[in-house]
């Protein structure tokens, strides 16, 4: 499958939705990029938190990013609607 959208994940380590959200896309085969945000410290978290907020101001995980599409939480069928899958 060709993918033609940037995939970018914002997730924490502690959360099971977040790990049901990358086994599901590593299932399909998806190439993604995953910030786990509880991982990051400082600044760097500022950042981090205020880029899920542009996406998802109540800033809940997992915020996936799929082109210029969020999807917020683990939700199969926006997932693969959104990847064209």
């Amino acid at each position: 499958m060709s993918q033609n959208k940037p995939v970018l994940l914002y997730a924490l380590t502690t959360c099971g939705h977040c790990r049901n959200t990358k086994k599901f896309l590593e299932k399909c085969g998806i190439d993604y990029d995953c910030v786990n945000v509880d991982q990051t410290q400082g600044d760097e978290r500022k950042l981090m938190i205020a880029k899920v907020k542009e996406v998802n101001p109540k800033l809940t995980f997992p915020t996936l990013v799929v082109g210029d599409k969020v999807i917020v939480g683990f939700k199969k069928d926006d997932i693969k609607e959104a990847l064209g899958i």
